[in-house]
C-alpha cells in the first residue's frame, strides 16, 4: 500500500489559508475529476503531530490492507474516539 502526504502547514497558517479559500474541498474536488485515483485520507481538523500520527494509525488499521481505490476517508477524533467515514469518489 502506498500513500502520498501532503505536507502539512504550522497550524498559524491554517487560519491564512482557509480565508484564502484552501481547505479539504480542494482535494476532494482535484480527486473527484479523476476517474481512478488511489484514495485520499483528509485528518479533520489540523491538530498536533502526535495526534496527526495516531489518526493515521487508526486509519491504517480502518483499512487492514486494502487499497483505498476511489475512495476519500475522512477520519476525526471525537473525545476519545477515532470516527472514520468511507465515501466513493467520484461519486457514484
Amino acid at each position: 500500500m502506498r500513500f502520498l502526504i501532503d505536507e502539512c502547514l504550522h497550524e498559524s497558517l491554517v487560519g491564512i489559508a482557509h480565508a484564502a479559500g484552501f481547505n479539504r474541498v480542494d482535494f476532494v474536488q482535484l480527486f473527484g475529476r479523476m476517474e481512478l485515483h488511489a484514495g485520499l485520507i483528509i485528518i479533520v481538523p489540523n491538530m498536533i503531530p502526535a495526534l496527526q500520527r495516531a489518526l493515521f494509525e487508526a486509519v491504517i488499521q480502518y483499512l487492514a490492507g486494502r487499497e483505498p481505490i476511489n475512495s476519500v476517508i475522512e477520519v476525526t477524533l471525537e473525545g476519545k474516539v477515532v470516527k472514520c467515514v468511507e465515501y466513493p469518489l467520484p461519486f457514484d
